[in-house]
C-alpha cells in the first residue's frame, strides 16, 4: 500500500491533545502516514507574522488532505477567524460532517 502524506494542524488549546490522540488512533491501523506538521493561529502570527502562513495552505493543497484540532476565535478583537481564513483560502464553502443515524437511537432525522 502507498505512503499517504497528510497536513497535521494540532490547533491550540485542547487541539494538540485531541489530535495526538487522534494520531496514535490512526497510526494503530498500522496505514503507512507520513504527517506533514504546520501551525496556523494565533502560534503562527507570532512566529510568522500571519495567521494563516502560504506553506501550511501549500502543504494542505499538495497532501489534498489535512487533519486540524481546534483552533481559537477570537471574540470582539483580535485577529479574525483563522478557520474562516481557512476555507476561504482553500475556496471550501461548507463545513460538512458526514453523520449517520443508528438504529434504535432517538434521533430528528432517522433516515440520515
Amino acid at each position: 500500500m502507498a505512503k499517504h502524506t497528510i497536513t497535521l494542524i494540532p490547533g491550540d488549546g485542547i487541539g494538540p491533545e485531541i489530535i495526538a490522540a487522534t494520531v496514535r488512533t490512526i497510526e494503530a491501523t498500522g496505514i503507512d502516514i507520513e504527517w506533514e506538521t504546520h501551525i496556523i493561529g494565533a502560534q503562527a502570527l507570532e512566529k510568522y507574522g500571519t495567521t494563516i502562513p502560504d506553506a501550511t495552505i501549500e502543504s494542505i493543497k499538495r497532501n489534498k488532505v489535512a487533519l486540524k484540532g481546534p483552533l481559537t476565535t477570537p471574540v470582539g478583537k483580535g485577529f479574525t477567524s483563522v478557520n474562516v481564513g481557512l476555507r476561504k483560502a482553500l475556496d471550501l464553502y461548507a463545513n460538512v460532517r458526514p453523520v449517520k443515524s443508528l438504529p434504535n437511537v432517538p434521533s430528528r432525522y432517522p433516515e440520515l
